[in-house]
């Protein structure tokens, strides 16, 4: 099941409290020196929210290999120093399910989906002013950029969530809260997975089913 969402939504708190084994998409970021690094328009800064400063293919190899195999070894990947510093294994064992959480993990829905491994994609969302503070906050808390990087990214971010929300749910990701989110992924868990759709489409069979109370 892929779990995306702005910086900052809740991904990470989220898949802890499911129980799930998680592979975190975030590990696949390139390293700092790699040239075809992307850069903020009109900036030095490195852009880390575009889907260009992450590695999508060995992420979705990850993905297929621990579906087939149930085990996979993956990077570990320092923030703070835009680097990888290890790598280690990851064995789901006999899990049926497991949480595949990260800012880019819509961009692999339609891969996933041609491999026959997707449960399901969720795209977190919530207020734009919240996600702001709580990224901040877990930013400044593990020392991951300096100061003045994380407040001129954090406000690009919080100006574009609405479109990164909209980007990841045109890409396949379902968007819903916290709580919506928790009960899909319960779902899916439990062998009753449903099948990703937009909003628009939600919106559609609620609409002509009165009876219709929730997504799940």
């Amino acid at each position: 099941m892929l779990l995306a969402g702005p910086s900052g939504s809740g991904k990470s708190s989220l898949a802890a409290r499911t129980g799930l084994p998680v592979l975190r998409l975030d590990d696949f970021y390139k390293e700092g020196d790699d040239p075809t690094l992307p850069l903020v328009a009109g900036s030095s800064d490195v852009d880390w929210d575009s889907v260009r400063s992450w590695d999508a293919d060995a992420a979705v190899a990850a993905v297929e290999e621990l579906c087939r195999t149930g085990r996979t070894t993956v990077p570990v990947y320092s923030i703070a120093t835009s680097s990888r510093v290890d790598t280690e294994a990851l064995d789901i064992q006999r899990t049926p399910l497991f949480l595949a959480e990260g800012i880019f993990a819509a961009d692999i829905v339609a891969r996933c989906q041609e491999l026959g491994v997707l449960a399901d994609a969720l795209c977190l969302r919530g207020r734009p002013s919240t996600t702001f503070r709580r990224r901040l906050l877990r930013d400044l808390r593990e020392g991951r950029k300096s100061v003045a990087f994380l407040l001129r990214r954090g406000w690009r971010l919080m100006r574009a969530e609405r479109a990164i929300v909209g980007r990841q749910t045109a890409l396949g990701a379902y968007p819903c809260a916290k709580a919506e989110a928790l009960g899909r992924i319960t779902a899916a868990a439990a062998g009753r997975c449903v099948k990703p759709r937009t909003e628009k489409a939600a919106r559609t069979e609620s609409s002509s089913s009165p009876a219709a109370t929730s997504h799940t």
